[in-house]
């Protein structure tokens, strides 16, 4: 199944860096989501309850930056996955998270794409 629902630049506030300096000020990131539902896309009827809360997703996401500091983006992007797969009707998700740090470049980031266990 290729339905998916995809979240563009959500931002997230957290602590995160590799130095103590890094981390003693919050930074933004920015991660996209690819979601790919457990049922697909067709025959919701309109109805939210069939599909997956973009919204509910995003302040999960959201939550789980601010609740602790890490040193790496790749532990959050794998958190975030675990988190979405555990908490939602998916089957898989795709996520790259960018990090705003070197000033030469527009971003760092990483990609990673997690599936549901069978």
């Amino acid at each position: 199944m290729n339905d998916a629902i995809h979240i563009q630049e959500l931002e997230l506030i957290t602590r995160i860096g590799v130095s103590d300096d890094e981390r003693s000020t919050p930074q933004r990131l920015v991660v996209n989501l690819t979601l790919y539902p457990t049922h697909g896309l067709a025959g919701l009827a309109d109805q939210i309850e069939k599909t997956v809360n973009y919204f509910d997703v995003c302040q999960a996401v959201m939550s789980l930056a601010k609740v602790r500091e890490r040193r790496l983006i790749e532990t959050l992007a794998e958190e975030i996955g675990e988190l979405l797969l555990g908490s939602f009707p998916l089957t898989a998700v795709e996520i790259q998270l960018r990090k705003y740090i070197i000033p030469e470049t527009a971003f760092v980031a990483v990609t990673i794409r997690r599936e549901v266990s069978n």
